[in-house]
């Protein structure tokens, strides 16, 4: 420090210019104003600015001391603000639950051998065994695998579903899903098993994902012969195979909506019909043999009426006649049978009143005895 150096002070507001000192220990300081002030040498700073009210350290701690007094009202305000606004939030939309994402025991399960093959089931058990007509359900997922999995459990309601329940299932285990009354029971005529398999920190083979519809029995339920004993519980139990050996179980359902659409389009019951062989014999205008006999023309007549049998008789009639009504001189022999002479009368009416330029005459009596009509086309 030196004569000429600006200074400010360090235990007050203030400096100035170095103008003297007074001793080693004092150092004689012109203010703005033109005093010289007698401050000692361990007080004073040199500095290059010209603004001398440069608060001190003390004075800077007091200050930002009485600032942070000022600033926590607003602080605590602002706070109170945004809780007010978060509980209106809170209270005006739904609460969202965040569902618990399944867990993997730390307990690694031991596998299995020939386990790697996919067997799951859906077991129901009663509660007490001999009141199977009233006592509630147990329903248990059980996982006969080395693999977890990730399953839903559903129940159909129309043409919707429900999921019952869902989550992880180890290896080698059972879980229980629901415990239902047996009012409810026909709530559970239609159920469904989602399935995703994988192993937990070892390599696999992966699995397809796996979707089985099941139409439960209910009448097996009032039935105690169905419950049959199992390696997986120690009372009796009604398991139905979701996966075995790999392969998801498929089951037929029609329902009733389903069954009565189809029983409305098919009114009449479509009899297999046999391929009709028609006999030509040789010549300019050889012969054509069409026997009308109805087992050659059907293999199956079983809940066909007589006037049914009859019909299709005609049609096979009208349908020969109309392939060779423009063929002149065209003889055509249709096998009736002697029988009551019922389909004979028919035809012959019918060629009187639709092919009447015709000439109808019997068959070869040598041929044909008296169970045929010989037609020639005009």
């Amino acid at each position: 420090m030196k004569i000429g150096d600006k200074v400010r002070f360090l235990s007050e507001v203030g400096g100035g210019v170095v103008t003297g000192f007074q001793g080693k220990n004092i150092v004689l300081v012109e203010d703005q104003d033109g005093f010289d002030i007698p401050m000692p040498i361990h007080e004073c700073v040199v500095i290059e600015t010209d603004d001398y009210n440069i608060p001190t350290p003390a004075a800077k701690a007091a200050a930002n001391k009485k600032k942070e007094e000022q600033q926590l009202p607003r602080k605590a305000s602002e706070t109170a603000k945004k809780a007010a606004v978060l509980s209106v939030s809170h209270s005006s939309e739904s609460q969202i639950e965040c569902l618990p994402k399944p867990q993997i025991s730390v307990y690694r399960q031991p596998e299995m051998k020939g386990g790697d093959v996919l067997n799951v089931f859906l077991a129901f058990v009663p509660e007490d065994i001999k009141a199977v007509s009233t006592t509630p359900f147990e329903t248990y997922l059980v996982n006969d695998s080395n693999y977890y999995m990730y399953y839903t459990y559903l129940g159909a309601e129309g043409k919707s579903w429900t999921a019952r329940s869902y989550g992880l299932i180890e290896p080698n285990t059972k879980l229980l899903l629901e415990e239902f009354e047996k009012s409810e029971l026909n709530d559970r005529e239609r159920v469904a098993v989602q399935l995703v398999a994988f192993k937990d920190n070892r390599s696999f083979a992966m699995k397809p994902a796996i979707n089985v519809e099941i139409r439960i029995d209910t009448v097996k339920f009032y039935k105690l012969h169905t419950f049959q004993s199992s390696d997986f519980f120690e009372t009796p139990a009604l398991i139905y195979d979701i996966v075995r050996n790999d392969l998801p179980v498929k089951q037929v359902y029609v329902s009733a909506e389903e069954l009565q659409d189809v029983l409305i389009q098919k009114k009449v019951v479509d009899v297999p019909a046999k391929p009709q062989t028609i006999i030509k014999r040789g010549g300019k205008n050889e012969i054509i043999e069409i026997d009308l006999h109805i087992g050659e023309l059907l293999d199956d007549t079983h809940g066909m009426s007589n006037s049914e049998i009859l019909n299709y008789q005609l049609d096979k009639f009208r349908e020969v006649m109309k392939q060779y009504k423009n063929k002149r001189e065209q003889r055509l022999v249709f096998i009736h049978g002697k029988g009551d002479g019922v389909l004979r009368k028919a035809l012959l009416d019918e060629l009187k009143r639709k092919y009447s330029t015709c000439r109808t005459q019997d068959a070869s009596f040598q041929e044909y005895g008296f169970g045929a009509t010989m037609v020639t086309i005009k």
